[in-house]
């Protein structure tokens, strides 16, 4: 409940509009309460053929006689008690003055609920004199009248109401997803890798729609049915506070069972949110890697898959189904046995003429038919209100387990600090130096170990060794992607740890293996290493790359889209593309992850020569398979099982080390082949 409440908060700046609604409530509330009031004069023009002028003129009549009448019990009484006063002194005595004081009072209770009533009738006579026809069908026409006006008002207060909470919780929304976004993607590469990227979309997604929906039925069932309930109590207490109270008995069962139902549900939610990442898990695993399931026949096992994760989702969502449905019947059975424990006990004192139930006063004269049904008329119409919110509590509960889900990323700080305080880089143009570092994804399980090693401006090294070996690992850490566990990276002397953190990274520029692209025009893939470049910027990284001859072949060029992680490239075009945006970034610190690795051998050849010319001035660091790749290196750095065996150049490694020899036997083995 707290995050949910954390949640609420998000609605503050748009409290006005709230408070907007809030008074939308309040008048349909009332509208829905005076509509019932109409049934008690409809009644009466109906049942007695009288206009109103006449019922009200009988109605203080007889007010008045029964004040008369009362006015004697209470003088009779009250000379009845001074008479008592003047015995002597005596235990008798007291106990019979304490018996006719209590009658005393009661009368006189009696006399002033009839004296209000007779108030009452006299303001209500005015108005009807004032208002009323005095031909009944006419009265009664007027009635039904007022009665479609109310309808309408309260339609348009409550149209106004849910337009006011949708509008907020929308903007609500809008502000949380934007405040959520902003908080993952700065999130460090560590907290990807961890939970997955199908974990985010699902909170970003499912968690935070249920979360809406908590938050929808706060400012909009929580406040409207209510006030709608109360509307008709209040009506329904001024008829007969006594029976309203009866009537109110159960609610107390109701909260209970409210409340029990209220947890099963938001554990219920939980596991069901958790199951719906399942799914989102096998959908991006089977559509982005779908060539790999078509090639290797694997489309039954997919669906096999799919369908036992469907099916957990299912069972989890049906149970939330059924809490959800078990509550309403139940509120409805409790509410309706209470309307029918009031309207039995009104029964009882219109068929008897009774004031008192079980010696209990109930009212200060026998209840008329009419009132009795109006009252239950009223109790009947607070039934509707308390049904709708019996779902209220399981909703706010699913809201409550998806806003646990979403604030946990919200509350999650990155391992990598931002360093906004820390000092700014200038372009690098000394040396990076790997001191002593060691690294692990998880504790006891090394990837990295007592890494030492010097890389001077200007000058290109390769790094080589097997796959797993940690070399991406080791430029992840350059990059900042993770922190050392021991040791440091220096960049021109300074800590990375220490130093801000996108005055670093706005110095790198990075080709990788597996080459990253967005559904958007070329243009704007290249333009993605520096966003302010002119269009003639872009089509020279594009020609430094070997990319803008491809291009111009497009059906629009650089204006071309490349579909979905640039389905609609080959591999070659798309490392160039990568390759291209690189460029423009003018880094002056340069990583090439198996850069050429899908690029044809004239292309490759082109890439190496360009690249001989931009590396100067600039640190490059390259990972290779590919050994021919290593003309462009001045150092090869060989790595094995996280440590760093040989440093050297390739003819010096040649002779020295023997892991160095047989990768480069492997390679000639592969060329030969």
């Amino acid at each position: 409940m707290k995050n949910f409440a954390r949640a609420l908060r998000f609605a503050w700046p748009y409290r006005y509009r709230v408070l907007f609604s809030v008074l939308a409530a309040v008048l349909a509330a009332t509208f829905w309460g005076l509509n019932f009031t109409a049934i008690y004069p409809i009644l009466k023009v109906l049942g007695s053929q009288q206009n109103l002028q006449q019922w009200i003129d009988g109605s203080i009549a007889n007010t008045q006689k029964d004040i008369d009448e009362q006015q004697k019990k209470v003088d009779a009484l009250a000379d009845e008690v001074a008479l008592i006063v003047k015995e002597p002194a005596s235990k008798t005595r007291d106990n019979k003055l304490r018996h006719k004081d209590r009658e005393l009072n009661a009368e006189e209770g009696r006399l002033s609920s009839l004296r209000d009533a007779l108030y009452r009738d006299r303001v209500l006579k005015r108005y009807i004199d004032m208002l009323m026809p005095t031909d009944p069908f006419e009265t009664l026409a007027l009635v039904l009248g007022l009665v479609l006006l109310g309808i309408a008002l309260k339609g348009f207060f409550e149209f106004w109401q849910e337009s006011l909470v949708g509008n907020v919780i929308n903007l609500t929304l809008f502000d949380l997803r934007n405040r959520f976004y902003r908080k993952a993607v700065h999130l460090d590469v560590a907290s990807y890798t961890q939970s997955g990227t199908h974990e985010l979309m699902a909170r970003f997604t499912n968690d935070t729609e249920l979360l809406g929906n908590g938050m929808r039925t706060i400012f909009g069932k929580v406040i409207a049915e209510p006030l709608r309930a109360l509307a008709c109590i209040l009506i329904a207490c001024w008829i007969s506070w006594q029976l309203t109270l009866m009537f109110l008995v159960l609610v107390p069962f109701a909260l209970f069972i409210l409340t029990r139902v209220g947890r099963s549900m938001k554990r219920a939610t939980r596991r069901l949110l958790e199951r719906m990442s399942d799914l989102y898990k096998i959908l991006q695993e089977t559509f982005s890697g779908i060539k790999i399931v078509k090639a290797f026949t694997r489309e039954a096992s997919e669906r096999r898959r799919f369908r036992n994760a469907n099916k957990e989702y299912y069972q989890k969502a049906q149970w939330v189904v059924t809490l959800d449905a078990l509550v309403g019947p139940i509120i409805e059975f409790l509410g309706v046995g209470a309307i029918l424990l009031a309207l039995l006990a009104g029964a009882f004192l219109v068929l008897r003429g009774q004031t008192t139930l079980f010696g209990i006063p109930m009212s200060c004269q026998p209840l008329e038919p009419e009132t009795l049904i109006q009252l239950y008329a009223l109790l009947a119409a607070t039934s509707d209100p308390v049904r709708k919110l019996s779902s209220v509590f399981t909703k706010i509960q699913s809201g409550c387990a998806a806003a646990d889900r979403v604030f946990y990323y919200l509350d999650k700080e990155p391992k990598v600090g931002v360093n906004t305080d820390g000092p700014r880089l200038d372009r690098h143009h000394q040396a990076i130096e790997f001191q002593n570092v060691c690294f692990s994804y998880e504790p006891g399980h090394p990837i990295l170990t007592s890494i030492d090693l010097t890389v001077k401006h200007g000058e290109t090294v390769a790094l080589v060794g097997k796959n797993g070996c940690g070399k991406t690992t080791l430029l992840g850490l350059l990059l900042r992607f993770y922190d050392p566990d021991h040791g440091a990276i220096l960049l021109d002397g300074v800590d990375l740890r220490l130093a801000n953190l996108r005055s670093l990274r706005r110095q790198i520029a990075l080709v990788t293996q597996d080459t990253i692209l967005f559904d958007d025009t070329v243009f704007n893939n290249i333009a993605y290493g520096r966003h302010s470049a002119s269009k003639e910027e872009i089509e020279l990284a594009a020609k430094q790359a070997r990319a803008h001859d491809f291009i111009l072949k497009m059906p629009e060029g650089y204006d071309t889209r490349v579909g979905e992680a640039g389905a609609k490239l080959s591999g070659g075009q798309k490392q160039r593309l990568s390759l291209a945006r690189a460029i423009l970034r003018d880094p002056s610190i340069l990583i090439l992850d198996e850069f050429t690795s899908q690029a044809d051998a004239e292309s490759e050849l082109e890439v190496h020569r360009f690249l001989k010319e931009f590396a100067k001035g600039r640190t490059t660091f390259v990972i290779t398979h590919r050994l021919h790749t290593l003309e462009i290196a001045d150092r090869i750095v060989v790595i094995d099982h996280g440590r760093i065996v040989a440093v050297g150049v390739h003819e010096d490694l040649l002779r020295t080390c023997p892991i160095y020899q047989r990768l480069h036997e492997a390679h000639t083995q592969r060329r030969v082949a």
